[in-house]
């Protein structure tokens, strides 16, 4: 892997807006958007140097726009799919995916990121 790169962060929306029951099934865009304002402001605890985050949206909460330091990319079908594509371009970046799926988990390791939970993410 290549060092000197960003760490891609990949972040599994749907995955980490449902690990917290706050009552983001009444409002799924809005969960996502606070998601990607707390990563905006905080990043990712706990990581130095250089971090590109992504956070991937899908159903009722794709259109959530971009902002400086979160890019926020719609699925066109199944959120894990694109993010098993985004790892897959990723190159020799070093990539970080931040998700509870295990089968999500499994597929994204066997093409060498690595894996946190969703609480790892600011809340």
């Amino acid at each position: 892997m290549n060092d000197t790169a960003a760490l891609l962060v990949i972040v599994d929306a749907a995955n980490v807006v449902g690990s917290v029951p706050d009552g983001w099934w009444r409002d799924r865009r809005g969960a996502a958007e606070r998601l990607r304002d707390r990563l905006a402001a905080d990043g990712l605890p706990g990581r130095t140097g250089p971090v590109e985050i992504v956070l991937v949206v899908e159903g009722a909460a794709r259109g959530v726009e971009s902002v400086p330091g979160v890019r926020v990319e719609s699925a066109p079908g199944s959120g894990d799919d694109h993010m098993v594509a985004l790892v897959a371009g990723a190159d020799d970046r070093p990539v970080l995916v931040v998700t509870a799926d295990r089968e999500l988990r499994r597929r994204v390791a066997a093409l060498g990121a690595e894996c946190t939970g969703p609480r790892s993410v600011p809340r």
